[in-house]
């Protein structure tokens, strides 16, 4: 892997039982599974790599409220207080920090749909703040040029993605739940209809229920089981700099960048909802349903190349529970950056941020996000599969929410009141000739 990444040591066989499987260990999956052991359930993380290997560890890090669509506002602000929360219970270190973002720009119109946007936050107790001319360009005063307007968010920030989801799975095992890496779930067992097991390749887990966080996986998973969950991954690149002498922005989104500075000092680059769509069959399948996600983000989503169907992720082959499956042949979904894109990101931040100039290209990587028809998870029970708890589609934003996402799928697993209102996220919308609008952001 070019990303970097936590290691830990996790136990190689499965439990013969378990209250709750968890299929997946990225930071859903796992904060998943620390609030459900923290409510005395018996859990265990089944993860077919290592944990955090994918999207977990590959995305920029912010853990925001600004500009955050209306359905995911509640979960990012409850968010925000589990991750100051899970470190001072735990003692556990994700990196987590309260720097603020800040975002600049020339453009009235951005300027503008951010100012509607702060009067949403006021009705969720959200703190955020519009900068002048002249306050965006103090802020700003590392970019070397003035800036028309801005706004900042003081009480967001970053934790750090090579040791998030490690961290939560370390603590989850502290309280007894168990993790078990190289261990792909091949599919799920029914006795009347309900979950009755989970088949690994390690044997099978016998559980009531069973929680799929399987990020780019989740929807042909989900198609083992007759479920047409529609997904399409995108291709997004990476650029990680080496440190420089001159302090810059924590977090820092430009017009067409995005700068954010890691725990260790180098700065890793990226350009918002860029990214390659790589042809499929799943992608084909369920093309009708993303025409408006694709026309409204055409300027940055551009075709791919071969490298979806290399990875096997977005198949429609139904596989068999005795033999291996794709998963196993593809552990950690690990695609070529996009040239094109690590250049222009690059040239970008330079030109944003002269001090990087200098700076050397350390890494660069990519992963790919799971995105909904709408950019908003599916986070729900089956009801046509009792005990199968779905949680995957969270298009590019499941990192700052994986805290949230969590509380509330144990709130639903335990039957205990939602942190937050689950309905905008019911996978059940996907059913219907019209599910919603896609998110703004």
């Amino acid at each position: 892997m070019s990303q970097p990444l936590r290691l830990i040591e996790t136990s190689p066989k499965p439990p013969a039982s378990a209250d709750v499987v968890v299929i997946g260990g990225g930071i859903i999956g796992v904060f998943t599974a620390y609030y459900l052991a923290r409510r005395g359930l018996s859990v265990a993380v089944v993860e077919k790599g290592l944990i955090g290997a994918e999207q977990s560890s590959r995305n920029w890090g912010w853990c925001r409220q600004q500009n955050r669509d209306a359905r995911e506002l509640p979960m990012a602000t409850k968010s925000l207080e589990l991750w100051d929360q899970f470190a001072a219970d735990t003692g556990e270190d994700t990196g987590f920090k309260r720097c603020g973002l800040l975002y600049l720009s020339d453009d009235e119109a951005q300027i503008s749909g951010w100012a509607s946007w702060r009067e949403l936050a006021k009705t969720a107790g959200v703190t955020t703040h519009m900068l002048s001319g002249r306050e965006a360009s103090e802020r700003g005063q590392a970019t070397g040029r003035a800036w028309k307007g801005g706004v900042f968010s003081p009480s967001d920030g970053t934790a750090d993605p090579a040791k998030a989801a490690p961290a939560v799975a370390a603590a989850l095992m502290k309280l007894g739940g168990t993790v078990h890496q190289n261990c792909a779930a091949r599919g799920i067992e029914l006795e009347g209809g309900r979950v009755s097991g989970v088949v690994t390749e390690a044997g099978t887990i016998k559980t009531r229920t069973a929680v799929l966080a399987g990020g780019a996986w989740a929807s042909s998973f989900c198609n083992q089981l007759g479920v047409q969950f529609p997904v399409a991954t995108v291709r997004q690149s990476i650029v990680r700099l080496a440190p420089v002498e001159q302090r810059l922005p924590d977090a820092l989104a430009g017009p067409r960048v995005a700068v954010t500075r890691r725990p260790d000092g180098h700065y890793v680059l990226a350009i918002s909802g860029r990214g390659r769509v790589d042809p499929t069959p799943q992608l084909m399948r369920f093309a009708p349903q993303f025409i408006p996600m694709f026309a409204k983000r055409w300027r940055n989503v551009f075709p791919g190349g071969w490298e979806g169907m290399r990875w096997g992720h977005e198949t429609r082959t139904r596989w068999k529970l005795d033999a291996p499956t794709p998963m196993e042949r593809a552990r950690i979904l690990n695609p070529k950056p996009d040239p094109a894109g690590v250049r222009e990101t690059h040239r970008r931040a330079i030109d944003l941020l002269p001090a990087l100039r200098d700076a050397r290209i350390a890494s660069t990587w990519a992963g790919y996000i799971d995105s909904t028809p709408d950019g908003v998870p599916g986070i729900g029970e089956l009801p046509q599969m009792p005990g199968f708890i779905l949680a995957a589609g969270f298009s590019g934003h499941g990192f700052g929410i994986g805290p949230g996402a969590g509380h509330l799928i144990a709130d639903l697993v335990t039957g205990a009141r939602p942190i937050f209102d689950p309905a905008p996220f019911n996978p059940a919308r996907f059913n219907e000739s019209s599910w919603g609008k896609v998110a703004d952001f």
